[in-house]
């Protein structure tokens, strides 16, 4: 599987030439399925933020970027159809828009819903992940940003051998600073990024796409 890891969607030319890159045709040629099942972990998310991702106003960063097709894919519900049913819809799909929320929840419905165990068969489909959209496929996420079953702890899939900060810069507490002292706890590499800033990942490939402000922590 191809990974666009972001903090904050495809907000600049240089994140949606990376994406573009991955696909191998342009954005309005390919189908996306949108997962928005993360929000539903996360106390700051709900209803409305949930519809904000799937309809994505303006400007567009994920679901409005102009696919040929969009659509929507709710984990939590997938163990309760047949496989029959929907993995076709995901081995259909270009690209699979994952957002943010919390990203210990997002991990457990991807393992939960069996989503997880087909990810390595999807070798062209290209996962663009917004925030826990992107950390839920990291090692751990630290326990700074668990909000859901805390005493289960931080790990999460695992697809990647680093870790994700996100948001630098966005909100007051997360700094670079800050963004240090997590990545000193956490025993494996680490990636700080804002919001104009993504990890690319295609095989052995990995290398920052910004147009702003991002960290290695080796």
């Amino acid at each position: 599987m191809k990974l666009l890891l972001t903090s904050g969607g495809v907000t600049n030319d240089s994140i949606r030439a990376a994406l573009v890159d991955l696909l191998g045709k342009p954005v309005e040629e390919s189908s996306a399925l949108c997962i928005p099942t993360a929000q539903w972990g996360h106390p700051m998310c709900g209803p409305e933020s949930l519809r904000r991702f799937v309809t994505d106003g303006s400007p567009p960063t994920m679901t409005g970027l102009g696919w040929r097709s969009v659509g929507f894919l709710e984990l939590t519900a997938l163990p309760t159809i047949s496989t029959d049913r929907w993995v076709p819809w995901v081995r259909a799909a270009d690209v699979l828009l994952v957002d943010g929320g919390e990203a210990t929840y997002l991990a457990h419905w991807l393992r939960e819903s069996g989503l997880a165990d087909l990810l390595p068969e999807l070798t062209d489909t290209v996962w663009v992940g917004v925030s826990a959209g992107s950390m839920a496929l990291t090692p751990r996420i630290g326990d700074l940003f668990v909000e859901w079953r805390p005493e289960e702890g931080d790990r999460t899939l695992g697809l990647v051998d680093f870790s994700l900060f996100p948001h630098v810069g966005l909100f007051p507490g997360n700094t670079l600073e800050v963004a240090g002292q997590w990545a000193a706890e956490l025993g494996n590499p680490a990636y700080a990024l804002d919001e104009q800033s993504a990890v690319l990942v295609d095989g052995d490939r990995v290398e920052v796409v910004s147009e702003g402000e991002w960290r290695h922590f080796a």
